[in-house]
């Protein structure tokens, strides 16, 4: 296991207590009864179950959550039943039950009395208070939802434990590819720190995923090894897909989505705040992308700061303000654009209390955390109609400033949007080298 060092200290212990318990017993210390596992999903939850299994060398008992819901009311509850009692037989040993929200949703949801679930969660719950903790049983489960978990089932003396498995962060990221690159055949010069800052926001499954549709790559293409370049590559196609084979722009419909990458691209360059521009491209893609330019942060950032989302913003924006500023029209290859700008812009209102309006008041309900549910707002209509309002403008704020930029750099639009038309695709380093006599050149003036 690679990445999730946290998870993996507070594990170990339970590893050793199985191992040693002598050395805990003597001071009078109780194993934990369970930990639950909780994150994202594809961060290793069950990864990390099995292994601590492999490493205590234990009986390991494992079960997802939905074998215990059947149509055959008292069936979960005793299956339950037998599960634990096949493990006291083999003590020392572990427990295994994943996606455990399955049958430990709160039973303040409006359940009936005598509903299955309810009736296995009341046994689960009996029979993990039912054993002394220094048998050697110890109880893991995972679940990327637990915020619908029973209180009951959460309290220390049944789930001691509540171990986070967040998202890797860079040098996490760094780490888990080189573990799966040990099972390829790849190049020496890998620049494992480029791919993992191209990968911000993947689990490690994404990671494992990259990785292989890089050998896939490299293989029908006839190579006997993985480069830089397929891995390159792969992570486009995990993000929007592989690319299409027949040319389905006209000429006309090429040359506006050239300007309008080339307009995020621009509005991100100029911006201070802006993340470094690593790839534009305007070959289509099976997602339904027409183009798309690639920006790679220079350092992985926990803090986003009301600038740094107003920047990101108008970034979004800069595809459709080239639209109007050079062809005087507007298409629909901006609906991506408008919804990612509509939500960001949202959450500063309703999330972050980034307004003068509103200050640091909760306009949204929190929701799922690790599964994208954003919440749901419960505040009255003229609330809404305020919050809408200032949307709105913060989002037009974003769309002049991108405008103004792109009409203050014509000329390094055109010749940028003209050298995309012709190569299709271009680098981080090629755009930079045509825009910066322009900046030279309007510093010196």
């Amino acid at each position: 296991m690679a990445g999730q060092e946290e998870a993996e200290a507070s594990l170990r212990e339970i590893v050793d207590y199985l191992k040693n318990p002598d050395k805990y017993t003597k001071i009078g210390a109780k194993c934990p009864k369970g930990a639950l596992l909780v994150g994202p999903p594809g961060t290793g939850k069950t990864l990390l179950a099995k292994a601590v299994a492999g490493e205590s060398h234990v009986p390991f008992f494992s079960i997802a959550g939905s074998e215990f819901v059947e149509m055959f009311v008292g069936r979960g509850a005793a299956r339950v039943r037998e599960l634990f009692d096949e493990a006291k037989k083999q003590a020392p040993c572990i427990i295994f039950i994943d996606e455990i929200d399955t049958i430990g949703r709160s039973r303040s949801t409006g359940m009936s009395t005598n509903d299955e679930r309810e009736q296995t969660l009341n046994q689960l719950l009996t029979e993990m208070d039912g054993f002394d903790g220094n048998l050697g049983i110890i109880v893991l489960a995972a679940t990327n939802r637990p915020e619908v978990l029973d209180p009951a089932l959460l309290r220390p003396g049944r789930f001691d434990r509540q171990i986070r498995v967040e998202l890797p962060s860079l040098q996490d990221r760094v780490a888990i590819l080189k573990v799966h690159a040990k099972n390829y055949v790849v190049a020496d010069d890998i620049d494992y720190e480029l791919i993992a800052r191209s990968t911000a926001g993947a689990s490690g499954a994404h990671l494992a995923n990259i990785m292989n549709e890089a050998a896939l790559r490299a293989v029908r293409l006839g190579k006997n090894i993985v480069t830089q370049e397929d891995i390159q590559e792969s992570i486009e196609v995990v993000i929007a897909g592989e690319q299409k084979k027949q040319d389905i722009l006209t000429p006309e419909e090429k040359q506006i989505v050239s300007y309008h990458e080339i307009g995020h691209a621009l509005v991100a360059s100029l911006q201070k705040h802006s993340m470094p521009v690593q790839k534009i491209t305007i070959i289509p893609r099976t997602s339904g992308a027409l183009g798309y330019t690639m920006q790679v942060p220079e350092e992985e950032k926990n803090l986003l700061s009301r600038e740094d989302m107003l920047t990101y913003i108008t970034t979004l924006c800069g595809g459709r303000a080239a639209e109007e500023v050079f062809f005087n029209t507007m298409t629909n290859g901006a609906s991506n654009d408008i919804e990612k700008a509509t939500s960001v812009a949202k959450s500063m209102v309703t999330q972050y209390g980034m307004t003068d309006r509103f200050g640091m008041v909760k306009l949204q309900d929190s929701g799922s955390r690790y599964m994208g549910d954003e919440g749901s707002m419960s505040v009255s209509q003229q609330t809404m109609k305020e919050v809408e309002d200032i949307v709105v403008e913060i989002i037009a704020h974003c769309h002049n400033k991108a405008t103004t930029l792109l009409r203050q750099h014509q000329d390094a639009t055109h010749e940028l949007a003209n050298y995309l038309l012709k190569h299709e695709t271009i680098t981080g380093e090629e755009f930079m080298e045509i825009l910066t006599p322009y900046l030279d050149k309007a510093v010196e003036e």
